[in-house]
Formats: structure tokens, sequence, C-alpha cells
């Protein structure tokens, strides 16, 4: 029997597959099992389910009181069924803090990037510790990123204490980018800098600058700069 998208529905737990790892720890269901146990068995908030068969199930959010129920030894749990739609998956697990929508770098506002530095430097585990927030937000705000590669390691130039590594890596649980072509000719120092030597050296040979072959970086910017 088809299920209608909001329906509230109790299921039996092996009717449920879990199909993301329940990244919990034990103490966390531990001690959901107890309060669905002193709540006479009632888990009143349900998994967000979509139905997958006639009697099969996936969770899509809410998974870990699944585990929960088994652990107070219940047999059935509340459920909430949802349509097969990708966008309201996203959605669901957005709402239930099971996934973080993740922000376009190459076209975040200055408001946007400042709201998810907050988010990270606040954080209880916080690699970002030392990072002002104030000077990391206007750094990248005034940086290229339309060009930013998506690896982020451009941000690291930015002498805002952001660094690769674990600083980086935070970076990109909230951060993404998708890059813009570079122009055929750039004058602008700062995209300039934020290039690997090789690059810089392609770009002055197709200039015709002369005795770029030889060039530091700081040489190659600055005679890309002004031609």
């Amino acid at each position: 029997m088809n299920q209608e998208p909001g329906s509230l529905i109790q299921l039996y737990l092996e009717e449920i597959d879990i199909v993301d790892a329940v990244e919990v720890h034990e103490f966390v269901i531990a001690s959901a099992a107890t309060a669905i146990a002193n709540a006479k068995g009632r888990n009143w908030v349900p998994v967000i389910v979509k139905q997958v068969g006639a009697e099969a199930y996936e969770a899509i959010a809410n998974g870990f009181i699944v585990a929960a129920a088994e652990e107070a030894g219940l047999h059935k749990v509340w459920c909430l069924v949802v349509d097969g739609e990708d966008a309201t998956h996203t959605s669901v697990r957005a709402l239930t803090q099971a996934h973080i929508y993740k922000i376009n770098l190459a076209t975040a506002s200055r408001d946007q990037i400042k709201v998810a530095l907050d988010y990270l430097i606040n954080r209880t585990n916080n690699p970002l510790k030392g990072v002002k927030l104030l000077t990391a937000t206007e750094r990248i705000a005034a940086a290229p990123r339309q060009y930013w590669k998506e690896s982020l390691m451009d941000l690291t130039a930015l002498k805002c204490g952001i660094t690769k590594g674990a600083k980086l890596n935070i970076l990109k649980e909230v951060f993404y980018t998708v890059p813009e072509a570079l122009p055929d000719r750039i004058t602008d120092a700062a995209l300039l800098t934020g290039l690997t030597v090789t690059e810089l050296k392609k770009m002055a040979k197709e200039q015709a600058i002369e005795g770029y072959s030889k060039m530091k970086k700081a040489d190659l910017v600055k005679a890309l700069s002004q031609t």
C-alpha cells in the first residue's frame, strides 16, 4: 500500500532501512532510549522516511531514533512519510540539522560569508581559533573569489589566519566554489598574486613580455599588471 506524503504512520523497525550510518555516540542513543521508555514507548519526534516498496522505507532523517527505539525494546516507531523528490530530502535534512547547505564562495555576499564564518568560529570544536571574524570576512569578500580553484587553497594567501590543513578543511564544510575561467589578460595584481609561477609565465609568454622566463613571481606580477 502506497502512503501519501505527509502521512504519520507506525512502522515496524525491520521495515525501515537506515541508508546513512548513524554517527551518534552510544550514550546519546541510550539517553534517547530512556526518554522513549519514560514517554510510555512513544517517539514523539518521528523518523522521516520515504517509501521504496510495498512495505519498505528508507530513513531520510532522524534515523538515530530507530536505534534508540531498538535499544528501548520497541518493535514499532512513528514515522512521517515524505515524497521521493531530491529537493524534499535536502530540505528535510537541513531542517533536522543532518545536512548544512553550502555557500558558493564565488558568488556569496559579504553578509553570507560573515555569518558562515561566525558559525564555524563559535563551534565547540573550533580549529579556527585565533581567526578574527571581521578581518577574515573583509579579506575574503574583497578577493577575486570568482576565479578561485575548487580546493579553496587561494584562501590561505589572504593572511587572515586561515591556513591549509584543519582550518581550511573546516571551511569546506560550509563553502564551495565553481570557478569562472580566467580572462585572457589580467592586470589586477591581487588576482595575479594568487596564480602560480607556471601560470604567470604562460601569460607572460602569450603577452610577449621580454625576459619572463628568468623572472621571479613578484617581477611577473609587476610586469603583467603594467601591460
